[in-house]
């Protein structure tokens, strides 16, 4: 170990101090590793996880194959069961990096904070988007470390308690992770850094796209409640996903705002959802296409397109478009002048891994960078877009941020026998926003 990683401070004592600040984004994987503060003993960064889904289960193996010194210590999930299955799944696959007894399984709505407090160094929240703002402010206040996956909130009133947590954060010196994560692709990172250093130019435009093909859905099990139901059958439901624009395409318009270097003041759209899991609406209310015309205070535009519908006679295309004054762009790909060869992108993608692996170095070095402003911004980007969808009107920024529509009223006391906010007319079906008609304000 080099003299600078012997006279570093230990990581538990980073833990409690914390270090000076890095910039978000910065590819922390370039720093070399024998001047990374290795742990050892208790010097082993503990992980409880929130939310045993898809990506929570992603994010832990991605943490596992870092080079940092960590082990999962909990877990959570509103399904107990499926905690404890998830438990026994890591316990094969990475045996005794798994620290989890079954005192440290947690089931229910608020199991999040007995893992947030069972002593975990770092917490990585991956629940459905409506129950994160509170669980992300939770781990602030106790005082972790946050990997939290996007979106992080499904409204408005979300959204404003994440920015405040997101304060906190940094008032404590907080890590905080987003899994935004091109911004950790190095790809991304040249091509974005290029484009800010002109090479096509002023930018005037962003076309953004995630079409794609059908989603899941999962049917009902005997003995759930209404309340276990829409948590297990989250993405159909707005209050729990934000809907598709929130939950997939997201990833784009952040990439939008980053070239833009900006996040818009308006937005006007257009969209339905009368495919959505065959057109019955006893089973989802969200949409399944979006189009929004974001406007920039400087008039410049981002157009986004969002489509899931099942079938492959549809155009499916995910992808980030700048045009300049001087050339074109597609994102991560190559830059096209208007004189000139094209040139094409270099660097490495495997976003999902690099942002794990970025946040286990720089707690290892000793280094905090807080990405919550522009992941919770990104959300909000989308929330915007959304409204504009189904309400059919022009909508701001500031407007919606300070009296948006509470999808979650009282999520705070929520149990598993809680009636959830989107309740089956006597029709069987749920209520699915009317351009024309749907008040985002109400």
């Amino acid at each position: 170990m080099s003299k600078k990683s012997e006279n570093a401070p230990s990581r538990r004592k980073f833990l409690k101090t914390s270090g000076s600040a890095v910039a978000a984004g910065t590819a922390l994987s370039q720093i070399p590793i024998e001047n990374v503060v290795h742990a050892a003993g208790s010097d082993t960064v503990s992980v409880a996880l929130v939310g045993c889904g898809g990506r929570g289960s992603g994010a832990i193996a991605q943490i596992r194959n870092t080079r940092g010194n960590t082990r999962l210590v909990a877990v959570a999930d509103v399904n107990t069961k499926k905690a404890k299955d998830r438990v026994d799944g890591y316990k094969k696959q990475f045996n005794d990096w798994v620290d989890v007894p079954e005192d440290r399984v947690f089931g229910g709505i608020d199991g999040y904070k007995h893992a947030i407090d069972s002593g975990a160094d770092l917490v990585v929240i991956a629940t459905p988007p409506g129950f994160k703002p509170q669980q992300f402010e939770y781990a602030v206040k106790a005082g972790k470390h946050v990997f939290c996956e996007k979106p992080v909130a499904s409204d408005a009133p979300g959204v404003r308690r994440v920015l405040a947590a997101t304060q906190e954060a940094k008032k404590k010196n907080l890590m905080v992770g987003i899994g935004l994560q091109r911004r950790h692709e190095e790809r991304y990172i040249n091509n974005v850094k290029m484009l800010h250093d002109g090479a096509i130019g002023e930018i005037n435009l962003m076309r953004v796209y995630w079409n794609g093909r059908g989603i899941w859905y999962r049917n009902r099990e005997p003995g759930m409640t209404d309340m276990q139901f829409q948590c297990n059958n989250w993405y159909h439901f707005t209050w729990a996903s934000g809907d598709q624009i929130c939950e997939q395409h997201i990833h784009n318009l952040d990439v939008g705002n980053w070239v833009m270097n900006d996040y818009p003041i308006m937005a006007n759209g257009m969209g339905g959802g009368e495919e959505r899991v065959g057109g019955d609406r006893t089973k989802s209310q969200i949409f399944d296409h979006t189009f929004v015309e974001y406007t920039y205070a400087s008039g410049h535009k981002m157009y986004s397109q969002g489509r899931h519908l099942a079938g492959n006679k549809t155009f499916s295309h995910v992808a980030e478009y700048a045009h300049g004054s001087k050339g074109t762009c597609k994102l991560a790909s190559a830059i096209v002048p208007n004189k000139g060869e094209p040139i094409l992108m270099k660097g490495k993608g495997g976003g999902h891994q690099q942002e794990q692996t970025d946040l286990i170095e720089a707690l290892m070095k000793g280094d905090i960078y807080n990405e919550g402003e522009y992941g919770a911004k990104a959300t909000f980007t989308a929330i915007l877009g959304r409204e504009a969808c189904y309400s059919a009107q022009v909508i701001k920024w500031d407007d919606l941020l300070k009296n948006g529509k509470d999808y979650c009223p009282g999520i705070d006391k929520w149990t598993v026998d809680t009636a959830p906010p989107a309740v089956q007319g006597e029709d069987g079906k749920y209520p699915v926003p009317q351009p024309g008609v749907w008040n985002p304000f109400a």
